[in-house]
């Protein structure tokens, strides 16, 4: 799926085969979880392929390395011309990008410095089968804040997004809702979470979130539409009833929530302020004209 004979990915100023790309095995980063990573999207687009927020991207992952100590030596301008350089060598255009920066041979809790820096590609068109979800609330809470930096790309947060994944799966849904530590709608496995109710777009506020630059997308978006979005912390029992919901990401870019804890909501899908803002999504990324409409409040 990720990669074939003729993949190429790039590792620390070398353009290499994936199939013979090697490094060490005694990385705090695969020991303890402390690499730090983006995932990005590019588009086909009339005037060429486009990597969405290139540079958004680039400035988190670069924050996110910062949070952990690690020196990445590679300025933002840098890593975008390897990221179009590794589209064209592949032959990408529609395509999920995943710069990975994973530290040197050292074992210990000390905090290493040295970086590695890998970029690869491959094209992952959906993320989601297709269809509405069903998520369940998860019983596995987001991690504190007061415990690591929520807000950064970093690695070993994933196993909580793994552990209330699997949870989700095996009681036969698609994707766990996580709540933070106080019972509040936190965000889901690996996207943000939206819920449309009395006219309104409600997401939860940043503190217990990673905040994801689709969701800041979907936000300018919600604007232009004159769809009110109000960040605020709101409980599952608000949710169930409202008049739909949605997930916002780079991989799942926006993707419709059929039911929560098999509760389903008042409107159908298509009558929802998401899949206007799908539809517009779909065009934006694509650097096609957007019709921004004024949506009906309620």
């Amino acid at each position: 799926m990720y990669y074939d004979d003729n993949t190429v990915i790039y590792l620390n100023g070398k353009w290499l085969s994936a199939k013979s790309a090697k490094t060490g095995l005694y990385q705090q980063s695969f020991h303890y979880g402390n690499g730090v990573f983006e995932g990005i999207r590019s588009y086909a687009t009339d005037q060429g392929t486009k990597i969405l927020r290139a540079k958004a991207h680039f400035e988190r992952l670069l924050y996110s390395a910062k949070t952990m100590y690690i020196d990445l030596h590679h300025s933002v301008d840098e890593m975008i011309e390897l990221t179009y350089q590794l589209l064209e060598k592949n032959n990408l255009k529609d395509a999920y990008i995943r710069p990975l920066v994973y530290t040197d041979e050292r074992l210990g809790l000390q905090a290493e410095s040295q970086s590695n820096l890998f970029l690869c590609a491959w094209d992952w068109s959906q993320y989601f089968d297709a269809g509405d979800l069903k998520l369940k609330v998860s019983p596995y809470c987001r991690p504190d804040p007061n415990s690591c930096h929520v807000d950064a790309k970093v690695s070993g947060h994933y196993v909580n997004s793994i552990l209330a994944t699997k949870d989700a799966h095996d009681s036969g849904f698609d994707d766990a809702l996580l709540l933070d530590q106080q019972g509040h709608v936190a965000e889901a496995s690996g996207a943000n979470f939206f819920l449309q109710k009395d006219g309104v777009l409600y997401t939860p506020p940043k503190g217990h979130i990673l905040p994801g630059i689709t969701r800041s997308i979907v936000m300018e978006m919600a604007a232009a539409n004159g769809i009110a979005v109000k960040e605020k912390l709101f409980k599952p029992d608000e949710i169930y009833g409202a008049q739909g919901a949605f997930l916002t990401g780079t991989a799942v870019e926006i993707k419709a929530i059929g039911t929560v804890d098999n509760k389903p909501f008042s409107r159908h899908w298509e009558d929802t302020f998401g899949a206007t803002l799908q539809q517009q999504f779909q065009r934006k990324v694509r650097n096609q004209k957007v019709e921004y409409k004024k949506v009906r409040a309620a």
